[in-house]
């Protein structure tokens, strides 16, 4: 089973929208166009409320 954690490689601001392309495959910079795009009609603050405590909850991905 995938489980989700915070990427160490790639970082931008703390590796949210990167581990979260790891985890399905896709290019990091989609992933955070995507969350831009969702967060300017809605002034920030949910985007930025879900970012953040994803960002204290997921775990940093050990290196193997």
């Amino acid at each position: 089973m995938k489980r989700l954690t915070k990427s160490q490689d790639k970082q931008l601001l703390a590796g949210v929208c990167a581990r979260n392309a790891d985890y399905v495959t896709i290019d990091p910079t989609i992933v955070r166009l995507i969350t831009v795009t969702l967060a300017i009609p809605t002034s920030f603050f949910p985007i930025v409320l879900v970012y953040i405590v994803a960002m204290l909850l997921m775990p940093i991905k050990e290196r193997v």
